[in-house]
């Protein structure tokens, strides 16, 4: 199978190729040749995919779609949630996010085929997919946080603390002397993402000179740590920062003693006790674990990347400096996600404007 020869698969990533292959593309379109494979199977395997719990009741299910209902009733159950009932059946239909997964785990093998020869062309390169709504984030203002603790209900998908909360995150994280305070306090002050972020290496840093960190290279060959060529660059870091990852080092090296024989040099900056490379799903685990002991409006892990957007833009940091700092590739993503986010950016914003127009007398108050 193709990915098996994918040999430098992150576990989480192998996984979800693998969920990918045995739910949709192999009963969806298994059974057709691969010379004969053409957009027309990968649009009917589409739109099957957005039938999933989303089929009207008067119209009957396509072959390709009771494949794939068939495939899914026969998977493992997917492993409960806090909170969820046993017993509870997920009827909910695919995102288009999800689809497009799909799709790019399929453009993916089929880029292979063509490059070994198999096939002239890769006919999921023009295959038109769902759209994925943009989420632009919301920030915990102080009345989204009573409605929350009055209700429990989080008011959007992606939400962002902005400079008190994080700060009471960072605070209660110290206090607790969390032995991953200074990976939390790195990403939400420079926006890594979490593939950066636990595969940044020591050889890459420079503490006396420069005083930066290069993201360079993701542990995952098929990149989702870094996303784009604009991704691999140099962080700077401040006082603060330099002060808690020489810590890190010491602690390191204390810990690389005390393994003995079972150190297992990685040369990562972040490791377990033994030196083995962080699992990624433990980094946001403990993250949520941590937030919920705090009490604190919850937030994903990747959402620290955006409050470290926020709270630049909030210290009047240039847009093209928070752009380049996130790692993005184009500078208007970051405007366009960004600028409406930080209430004082918005702020300041309004007051600017006004006062740049020239008036013969000042307004009243």
């Amino acid at each position: 199978m193709w990915v098996e020869g994918k040999n430098r698969l992150k576990d989480s990533t192998r996984a979800s190729y693998v969920e990918a292959i045995n739910l949709y593309l192999v009963p969806g379109i298994g059974h057709v040749r691969l010379q004969d494979l053409s957009e027309h199977h990968l649009a009917q395997l589409s739109a099957a995919m957005v039938q999933i719990n989303n089929l009207p009741e008067d119209q009957k299910p396509s072959e390709m779609l009771r494949r794939l209902l068939g495939a899914r009733s026969l998977a493992p159950k997917v492993r409960l949630a806090e909170g969820e009932k046993p017993g509870l059946k997920r009827k909910q239909p695919l995102s288009a996010s999800r689809i497009q997964r799909v799709h790019r785990v399929l453009s993916s093998a089929l880029g292979t085929a063509v490059k070994t020869k198999k096939i002239g062309r890769n006919p999921a390169e023009h295959v038109e997919l769902p759209r994925v709504p943009k989420r632009r984030p919301l920030v915990w203002t102080p009345e989204r946080v009573a409605r929350w603790r009055e209700t429990g209900k989080v008011p959007g998908k992606v939400m962002v603390w902005g400079p008190q909360l994080c700060g009471e995150f960072l605070d209660f994280a110290e206090a607790r002397k969390e032995r991953l305070y200074p990976l939390y306090h790195l990403t939400a002050t420079r926006g890594l993402r979490r593939g950066e972020v636990c595969g940044v290496r020591w050889e890459d840093s420079d503490f006396d000179g420069t005083k930066t960190v290069s993201l360079l290279e993701s542990l995952d060959e098929d990149d989702d740590g870094l996303k784009s060529e604009a991704s691999w660059r140099t962080v700077a870091l401040d006082d603060i920062k330099l002060t808690l990852l020489r810590a890190w080092r010491a602690n390191q090296r204390r810990e690389r003693l005390a393994a003995g024989a079972d150190w297992t040099d990685t040369g990562l900056i972040f490791t377990t006790e033994d030196g083995k490379a962080l699992r990624e799903e433990y980094v946001s685990e403990r993250f949520a674990a941590i937030v919920k002991a705090a009490g604190l409006p919850p937030i994903r892990f990747h959402d620290l990347r955006h409050c470290a957007a926020t709270l630049m833009l909030a210290a009047g940091v240039d847009m093209k400096v928070v752009s380049a700092t996130l790692g993005h590739s184009r500078y208007s993503f970051t405007a366009d996600v960004y600028t409406s986010v930080v209430p004082e950016v918005a702020q300041a914003a309004a007051e600017a404007t006004a006062a740049i127009i020239p008036r013969r007398r000042a307004m009243s108050t």
